[in-house]
């Protein structure tokens, strides 16, 4: 696949994956990283409150910001910047990298888009990294909807809803997948031990760094800098 296809199936989809990107040694050692930071039951950062309306159970850290650099060459590795180029174009540049755990039991993520969707030059892109499988054992699959980044705002309604043309994703380890951050996604209750991803985010020239601040959810949105719900749309 040339990374000219790349960048057309993912403005055709809102999301593209790409299956042994990253080597299995380069995981193990990453893996063993975030596991040595979380420990065996990590604290939830969040409040209940959040955790209660989004249905979203994932204890966030940020591992570059902390100095560890070896998340870095993840990050720096050329085939990921030429895919950034040909996806956000010229000028785009890293927000953040933020590993994700779930705990065993826990819910994963409702239905969400990352950012506001109202406009459509404005948005941020998830470059998602797994350092394991995740499959039906562990629990913790990416759902998507095709084209939705497309669709303006997440609709009202149930948090954890199927919908008939929705995509199950169930990466493996060295696994890169790439989705729009207006692209409607959430993540499957997590049935083994852990789950464990890590998010390199970045975004198109002359997008606010802010831009993940406010998050849209079906029946909320919510502000991380405010902690607090900004729009009821229930």
């Amino acid at each position: 696949m040339t990374y000219s296809h790349i960048s057309t199936q993912f403005w055709q989809q809102g999301y593209v994956v790409l299956e042994d990107f990253y080597t299995v040694q380069q995981m193990d050692s990453l893996q063993q990283k975030i596991l040595n930071h979380y420990g065996s039951s990590p604290d939830y950062a969040h409040d209940a409150d959040f955790l209660s309306k989004s249905a979203t159970e994932v204890i966030p850290w940020f591992p570059q910001l902390a100095g560890e650099t070896e998340f870095d060459p993840i990050e720096q590795d050329p085939r990921l910047s030429r895919l950034c180029d040909g996806i956000l174009g010229e000028g785009w540049r890293s927000l953040y990298c933020m590993s994700m755990f779930s705990k065993q039991g826990s819910k994963g993520q409702a239905w969400h888009q990352d950012c506001p969707p109202e406009n459509a030059k404005q948005f941020n892109l998830n470059r998602l990294v797994y350092t394991m499988d995740i499959d039906d054992t562990v629990g913790g699959q990416v759902i998507v909807r095709p084209g939705s980044h497309r669709q303006g705002a997440l609709s009202v309604g149930a948090l954890h809803e199927d919908f008939a043309d929705q995509v199950t994703l169930s990466p493996k380890k060295g696994t890169l997948v790439l989705i729009h951050g207006h692209t409607w996604h959430r993540v499957l209750p997590v049935k083994g031990a852990f789950r464990v991803s890590t998010n390199f985010r970045a975004v198109p020239q002359g997008t606010a760094d802010d831009i993940t601040d406010i998050c849209v959810y079906r029946n909320m949105r919510y502000q991380f800098s405010k902690q607090q719900v900004i729009e009821q749309r229930m």
